[in-house]
């Protein structure tokens, strides 16, 4: 019997993921990737789900959608419905609104398929932080452009996020050397094949 993983690969695979180009390879690597570090951060499996998916209906830095919104009931039925408001949520948030007060509680975030704004709870929010640090710290591991020009300003955003992240994932992040290399633990394409066992609970403890 399959896993939500291997059914969101395939058709991650079907929407052509694997040939589309992505800094360290495609954009299915990249998922996988990202996926991977969420599993060594101890995140939980809805968590790590929305880490290999989060650009299925594209994002506020990446707009090229693999899915149009009116097929978010194919993908809940894939990965299920807490995974997918995760994706959700993830594709549309409108960063330049929402990243400066996102660990506030209570402060609203705009969405910008709507452009209505709302207030997530809190282990959204946590879920939306700890999926942006582990997809950012693979691009500065694969793009040294990227990290050459946007390093200090992840560096802040990680210390904005700081209530919001688990220890493992700010841990990650303080190991960044924004002056050249990359520091913190690198995450290989082959290491997609970690197991989907019942993995950490993603509650933080802080």
């Amino acid at each position: 019997m399959s896993t939500p993983t291997v059914r969101a690969e395939l058709l991650l695979e079907d929407l052509g993921a694997e040939s589309l180009p992505h800094p360290g390879g495609t954009l299915l690597a990249h998922l996988r990737r990202v996926r991977s570090r969420l599993t060594l951060w101890g995140a939980r499996p809805a968590l790590r789900l929305a880490g290999l998916c989060h650009a299925f209906y594209g994002t506020d830095g990446f707009p090229k959608a693999l899915l149009t919104l009116d097929r978010r009931a194919e993908l809940e039925g894939i990965i299920g419905a807490e995974a997918e408001s995760i994706v959700y949520f993830y594709g549309a948030c409108d960063r330049k609104v929402t990243y400066p007060a996102l660990a506030d509680q209570g402060s609203d975030v705009r969405d910008r398929f709507t452009g209505r704004s709302h207030t997530p709870g809190t282990r959204l929010r946590r879920d939306f932080a700890e999926l942006t640090a582990a997809n950012e710290l693979d691009l500065t591991d694969h793009d040294p452009a990227f990290r050459e020009r946007h390093g200090a300003d992840l560096l802040a955003l990680f210390h904005r996020f700081r209530p919001l992240l688990s220890q493992a994932a700010w841990k990650d992040c303080l190991t960044l050397d924004f002056t050249g290399q990359s520091r913190h633990i690198r995450i290989s394409d082959t290491s997609s094949g970690l197991a989907d066992g019942p993995g950490g609970s993603g509650d933080h403890d802080h």
